[in-house]
């Protein structure tokens, strides 16, 4: 299953608006008709509308309600609604009015018990919302509150209440200056089996490359939010639904710098596989008993796997990205041992292989 493209609608005091930290007292208006905006998105090309109430998130204040509905009701997409829902009856009006589903945030980690009756009573159509600190407790009330409670446990009871999916933040984050909390991602993947969606943005087409690439368990992200990135330019609609579509795949990220090593396998087929499909070693030699390979984008590392030895010399590599590196390797299903900053791999023969910062 491919990964769905979201596009954020914030509304606050009646307009749209973007929040550079996450804070709604730094909240700077975009548009003056938050309708008009979800229309755009449509245009260009979004699929879905993950449309927020800032006010009624932050401040139980629902003043917002009518230009809600307005969206629900006039734009043709399927719009996921967030923002103060926190009471059975608010829930089920917002979904009799149209919305494809409806998320909750802070009603979900004080009330559970309303959210399984909701997921029982709406199947598919009940999300949670999870916004999460840098050590891992979850915030409320539009980020303004500390709730005392950790990612693990409110992923496992709100699968286990029936959510339909989990979307996953980091609290505070910048979202155009830093990167997405990949961790935090990953995690919540090797938590749950139910759907995470990425909702705090990302940067750029390579932090988007890197997102639709992360993998645990053999899973991958449902989806991701997008917002400022598209408007202040990062890219388009159109680029980000290609990169989805292709599922991320661009290579490597980055060149490698190592010495020559010699590596002795069993499966030549299989080493290939490893080194040229997943390492992006470029194949430049090869015969029945052995090949040679070197990096791309530089060719500065060669390979040579002989058969005619058993065993081998471990392989250093120093690369640039070593956090990209470590990312590429973990969603392409390869075990990383972690040894401080740096980590290690073994190749499909338990070779080991070292990645190290560049310095």
């Amino acid at each position: 299953m491919g990964m769905d493209l979201y596009a954020r609608v914030n509304i606050l005091d009646g307009r749209a608006v973007r929040l550079p930290h996450g804070d709604v007292r730094e909240a700077v208006a975009i548009d003056a008709d938050p309708v008009a905006r979800a229309r755009k998105w449509v245009s260009l090309g979004a699929d879905y509308l993950h449309v927020v109430d800032l006010d009624a998130a932050a401040f139980g204040d629902y003043r917002n309600r009518p230009v809600l509905d307005r969206i629900v009701s006039e734009v043709d997409a399927p719009i996921q609604v967030a923002g103060g829902i926190r009471s059975h009856i608010e829930a089920a009006r917002l979904l009799e009015q149209g919305a494809w589903r409806i998320v909750m945030g802070t009603a979900a980690i004080e009330d559970q018990n309303m959210v399984w009756d909701l997921c029982r009573q709406f199947p598919s159509k009940v999300a949670v919302s999870i916004d999460v600190r840098g050590n891992d407790e979850v915030a409320t009330r539009g980020w303004t509150q500390n709730s005392g409670r950790y990612l693990e446990e409110v992923l496992i009871e709100m699968a286990s209440a029936g959510a339909a999916a989990l979307l996953v933040a980091e609290a505070g984050r910048d979202a155009l200056a830093e990167p997405p909390n990949f961790r935090l991602l990953l995690e919540s993947l090797s938590i749950i089996e139910e759907p995470v969606i990425a909702s705090g943005g990302v940067r750029d087409l390579d932090d988007l490359r890197r997102v639709i690439r992360l993998q645990a368990n053999g899973r991958r992200l449902a989806g991701v939010v997008v917002g400022r990135e598209v408007t202040e330019k990062r890219f388009t609609i159109q680029e980000a639904k290609e990169l989805m579509t292709s599922g991320g795949s661009a290579g490597p990220p980055g060149p490698v710098l190592g010495a020559r090593t010699v590596i002795r396998v069993s499966d030549i087929d299989r080493s290939i596989d490893f080194y040229e499909g997943i390492l992006g070693f470029r194949k430049i030699r090869s015969s029945d008993e052995s090949v040679d390979l070197e990096i791309n984008e530089g060719a500065t590392l060669h390979i040579t796997v002989d058969l005619t030895v058993n065993g081998g010399s471990d392989l250093f590599c120093q690369v640039d990205d070593i956090e990209g590196w470590r990312d590429h390797l973990v969603s392409a299903g390869v075990k990383v041992a972690e040894a401080g900053g740096d980590f290690a791999v073994n190749d499909p023969d338990g070779v080991a292989v070292h990645f190290t910062k560049r310095s």
